[in-house]
């Protein structure tokens, strides 16, 4: 359950919510809020910290951004943007302080492309909105499902059941809009992202998969976890991220492509171009070490 007395809530204010993203995905990054209490372990957006001044845990404190209104909309127009690339945008507080809504607001009439990478229901408020911008632009919303076991899932973030992103994701799917299933991060031997598969792949256009990169402050955290809860995952997890083993994710690759092709579903390396996909069949897109991949074009050719 959701505690918003745990929060230190501040309002900033920002020249522009709009940033040049640096993204595989390109186009724009919109950041409403800094910081997140989804409070993930594994967030790579703790990274934030160093330049924010924080010294709050991560998960523990969210700024408010206040900004002049964006000027110009219409210069967005087929740009990807990409909403929640480190925070999300739909955490608990938006309920309050709408800031999302607002960005989605003022890029009504657009064109933009929109991306919303999520991992709440809240987003269904806005469904309204989205299905009006996706006439004149693309709006693909993105839930993180990297299990469909609650217990490993309240062992690493304070968002939403896996069970309510599922039924979001079919709602907002059935509604018209365009889905991504985002299966990330992969944890080496807990993440079963053939179940996962199964549940979502006739509610989804994209089935996305990220490894686990560890790096930084919570590299620490996964790998103490790991020894607590699965002391038998210990000498795979040392193979992997402190002897540099590429093997174990190679394999997962093979495996990802041997599933795609088993059930008739396109395996690429990027998801351009924008497309609904056959339901049932929604695109595997291979985002292991994706960052070897940006800029492919589905080539395969990676630069290792």
């Amino acid at each position: 359950m959701f505690d918003r007395n745990n929060i230190i809530v501040k309002e900033t204010e920002v020249k522009t919510v709009m940033t040049k993203s640096s993204l595989p995905v390109g186009g724009y990054s919109v950041n409403p809020y800094v910081g997140c209490p989804h409070a993930c372990r594994y967030c790579y957006a703790s990274f934030m910290k160093r330049f924010t001044g924080h010294t709050e845990d991560w998960g523990t404190f969210l700024d408010v951004k206040r900004w002049k209104p964006i000027e110009n909309p219409k210069k967005y127009a087929h740009q990807r943007v990409v909403i929640g690339s480190v925070t999300d945008g739909y955490n608990p507080l938006e309920a309050e302080f709408g800031r999302t809504r607002a960005v989605l607001e003022e890029l009504r009439g657009s064109g933009a492309d929109i991306l919303i990478c999520t991992k709440s229901d809240l987003v269904l408020r806005d469904l309204d909105l989205l299905l009006e911008m996706d006439k004149i632009g693309t709006v693909t919303v993105s839930w993180s499902v990297n299990t469909i076991d609650e217990d490993f899932r309240r062992d690493m973030d304070d968002a939403a059941s896996i069970e309510r992103r599922i039924a979001a994701m079919k709602t907002a799917y059935d509604a018209g809009l365009r889905t991504v299933c985002f299966v990330s991060p992969v944890f080496p031997a807990l993440t079963d992202f053939e179940a996962i598969f199964a549940r979502v792949k006739n509610q989804c256009d994209l089935f996305w998969l990220e490894n686990l990169n560890l790096r930084g402050g919570f590299k620490k955290t996964i790998l103490d976890y790991i020894a607590e809860k699965h002391a038998d995952l210990v000498p795979l997890y040392d193979e992997i991220y402190n002897n540099h083993d590429r093997r174990y994710f190679e394999g997962l690759e093979e495996k990802a492509r041997a599933m795609a092709e088993k059930n008739g579903s396109p395996f690429v390396d990027n998801e351009m171009p924008y497309s609904r996909a056959e339901r049932g069949k929604p695109v595997v897109v291979d985002y292991f070490y994706h960052e070897e991949i940006r800029g492919s074009a589905n080539t395969g050719k990676r630069r290792k």
